[in-house]
């Protein structure tokens, strides 16, 4: 399978098995389809088994979904290859993923890539070597209002500058809590300045 992750060494397991907590949760997941399309819990189970496996999928879970959903293990490769937020190999921490698509872009997202290549010290695809962070682009995150966003892990930074790109970095690298969503103050998807207007 390719990839789009670099830089860091790893060995597919050989095994996967859902823990018993999950195994409740795969329990309600299969609830909500009917038997005979069971198939279509393919996507969140995908997701669960992420989620057990530090936020990547081996082939060995992708083969462990495919007997639990009656599938052959390609309908599940196919599925896990052609999405990309299921990670087929280990990355780092934090996942920084910068949206590239048009809105982003007119908003200056080519400067928030450029400010964690130059902070992190990689490029796109890399995993620096603490296996802290790993960088990628991606196609819409669907927060274009708030562009340009990031998200990384499952949080959203929005309206960021790379100033504002690089405080968020800073404080994740020192352990520090910042507020995800806007930063820029803006309150949801609101129009900007909407807030000082309508303060009172």
């Amino acid at each position: 399978m390719s990839s789009m992750y670099k830089l860091i060494d790893f060995t597919q397991p050989t095994s996967f098995e859902f823990t018993k907590q999950n195994i409740k949760e795969v329990e309600e997941i299969l609830k909500k389809y009917p038997n005979q399309n069971k198939r279509s819990a393919v996507m969140p189970l995908l997701h669960l088994a992420q989620e057990q496996n530090n936020n990547w999928v081996p082939k060995a879970a992708m083969d462990y979904i495919a007997k639990l959903l009656d599938l052959t293990p390609m309908q599940v490769y196919e599925v896990a290859n052609f999405y990309t937020m299921y990670n087929k190999q280990p990355v780092g921490d934090n996942l920084i993923q910068v949206c590239r698509t048009t809105p982003c872009w007119l908003s200056g997202s080519n400067k928030i890539t450029e400010i964690c290549k130059k902070k992190l010290g990689i490029d796109i695809g890399e995993t620096t070597n603490d296996k802290q962070f790993t960088l990628v682009e991606v196609e819409c995150l669907g927060a274009c209002v708030n562009a340009p966003v990031v998200q990384i892990n499952n949080d959203y930074y929005e309206d960021l500058s790379p100033e504002k790109m690089d405080a968020v970095l800073e404080s994740i690298t020192n352990n520090r809590k910042i507020a995800h969503g806007s930063q820029s103050g803006r309150l949801n998807s609101a129009p900007e300045g909407w807030i000082a207007k309508h303060k009172n």
